[in-house]
C-alpha cells in the first residue's frame, strides 16, 4: 500500500510541479497567437522530458548516486565544467523568473509593487530551502499547483469547437498573419521550456535525497511516464484557453494577469482565487527546485557534501551557494528586471544548453560500469538518439531566431 501511495503521490506532484512560470507564460502567448497550432511541440517536449527523466531518476536509483556526480566523473573535469557552466547559467536564470513569478502572483493578490514583495519571496525561498523538510518542499507546493487543472475547467466552460481545435493541432495550421520564422522561434521556446535542464538535475539529486534503490524503478517510471504527460495536457489547458480568450480578438499575452483572463471570463472570481493558487505554488516551487538545483550541481561537481537530509553545518558549501543565488536573484529583480522578460530568456537559452545537459546522461545511462544490467535498452537509445539530434537543432537555431524575430515580435 505504501508503494501506491508513493506512485500517487508522486504523479500528482508531477503534474502540479510540471508547470512553471516559463510554461505559464510560454503556453499562454503561443495559444493567444498560434491557437493550438504548436501543440505538436508540448508533445515532443514532454515526450522528451519523460525519456531523458527516466534516464535519470533510473541512474539515481541504481548507483546510488546523482547524475552531475557520474557525469564529472565519466567524462572529465573540462567537459563537466562546460556541462556545469551551460546547464547551472540557464538554471540561474530560471530561478530569477521564478522568484519573479511569484512576486507577480502576490502582486495580483495583494496589490503592492512587486519591488516590495521580492525581498519578502527570496527570504521564503531561501527559509524554505534552509529548513523546510524536502518531501514537504516537493509534495505541499506540487498538490497545491494542482490549483492550475482551473484551466481546463475554463476551456471545457468556454465550450469551444472541440473538432477545430484537434484540426489546427492535428495539422499545425498556422495563422496566416504570422510569419514562419516567429512561428519557429516560439516553437524552440516551448520546446526549451518543456526540458527545462533543472528538471532532470532536480530529479535524480532528489532521488538520491529520498534513497531510491533498484527496487523503487517502477515507482519512479510511474511518476514520470504519467505525471509528465498529464502535467503536458494541463500546459496544452493553458494555450486553449488563451486561444480561446485572445485569439479571436489578437490580443497578445504581456502580462500574469493576462494568463489569468480566461479563467475569470469562464469561471469568475472563485476561478480566479483557485488560479493565483496555483500561480502562486507552481512558482514557489519551480523557485525552490531551481534554487536547490543551483546548488545541488555545484556541490556535486566539486564533490562537496549535499543535501536537505544532511545538516547544514554539515554541508555549509551547499548551503552558502543557496543563500548567495538566493541573494543575488533578489538582488536582479530589485533592479527593475522584468520577470516575464527574463522568462523569455530563460526558455530560449534553456534549449541552447540542452546538449550540455543531455548527452552527458544518454552516455552515463549506457556505462555497466555504473548500472549494470539497467543500461538503456534499444528503445531508450533510439529515442534519446533522435531527441539529441532534434536538441542539437534547437540549440543551434534558438539564438539566431531570437535575433531576427526580436524576441517573436
Amino acid at each position: 500500500m505504501k508503494r501506491y501511495l508513493a506512485v500517487a503521490l508522486g504523479i500528482l506532484t508531477a503534474i502540479g510541479g510540471f508547470v512553471d512560470i516559463g510554461d505559464l507564460v510560454t503556453n499562454a502567448q503561443v495559444g493567444a497567437r498560434f491557437g493550438m497550432s504548436l501543440a505538436w511541440v508540448v508533445i515532443v517536449g514532454v515526450l522528451g522530458i519523460c525519456v531523458f527523466a527516466e534516464m535519470s531518476g533510473r541512474i539515481a536509483a541504481v548507483s546510488g548516486r546523482a547524475t552531475f556526480d557520474l557525469v564529472r566523473e565519466r567524462l572529465g573535469p573540462r567537459v563537466g565544467l562546460l556541462n556545469l557552466l551551460g546547464s547551472m547559467g540557464v538554471t540561474f536564470l530560471t530561478f530569477i523568473a521564478e522568484i519573479g513569478g511569484v512576486a507577480l502572483s502576490l502582486q495580483l493578490v495583494s496589490s503592492v509593487n512587486e519591488l516590495l514583495i521580492v525581498p519578502l519571496v527570496g527570504l521564503l525561498v531561501w527559509l524554505l530551502l534552509w529548513r523546510a523538510k524536502f518531501s514537504a518542499i516537493e509534495n505541499v507546493l506540487g498538490l497545491l499547483g494542482l490549483a492550475l487543472v482551473v484551466f481546463a475547467v475554463a476551456l471545457w466552460q468556454l465550450g469551444p469547437d472541440w473538432g477545430a481545435l484537434a484540426h489546427q493541432a492535428a495539422t499545425a495550421d498556422k495563422p496566416g498573419g504570422e510569419s514562419w520564422t516567429v512561428y519557429s522561434y516560439y516553437a524552440v521556446a516551448l520546446f526549451g521550456a518543456a526540458m527545462t535542464p533543472y528538471e532532470v538535475f532536480f530529479f535524480s539529486s532528489g532521488g538520491v535525497e529520498e534513497g531510491w534503490s533498484r527496487e523503487d524503478i517502477p515507482v519512479m517510471r510511474a511518476n514520470v511516464l504519467i505525471g509528465f504527460p498529464l502535467g503536458g495536457l494541463l500546459s496544452l489547458a493553458i494555450a486553449g484557453s488563451t486561444a480561446m480568450v485572445f485569439g479571436p480578438v489578437g490580443i497578445t499575452v504581456d502580462t500574469l494577469g493576462q494568463v489569468g483572463l480566461p479563467i475569470a471570463v469562464a469561471l469568475g472570481k472563485i476561478g480566479v482565487a483557485v488560479a493565483l493558487v496555483g500561480f502562486t505554488a507552481a512558482t514557489f516551487g519551480a523557485a525552490c527546485e531551481t534554487g536547490l538545483s543551483v546548488g545541488y550541481s555545484i556541490a556535486q561537481y566539486f564533490g562537496a557534501q549535499w543535501g536537505k537530509y544532511v545538516r547544514p553545518s554539515e554541508a555549509a558549501a551547499f548551503h552558502l551557494v543557496l543563500m548567495v543565488s538566493t541573494l543575488l536573484a533578489t538582488a536582479v529583480l530589485l533592479a527593475k528586471v522584468d520577470p516575464i522578460l527574463v522568462t523569455e530568456f530563460s526558455v530560449v537559452f534553456s534549449a541552447v544548453a540542452l546538449p550540455l545537459t543531455y548527452f552527458p546522461i544518454l552516455v552515463v545511462a549506457n556505462d555497466p560500469d555504473y548500472l549494470g544490467e539497467h543500461v538503456n535498452g534499444p528503445v531508450a537509445n533510439l529515442l534519446g538518439s533522435i531527441y539529441l539530434v532534434l536538441i542539437c537543432v534547437a540549440a543551434a537555431v534558438a539564438v539566431p531566431l531570437m535575433i531576427v524575430t526580436r524576441m517573436g515580435q
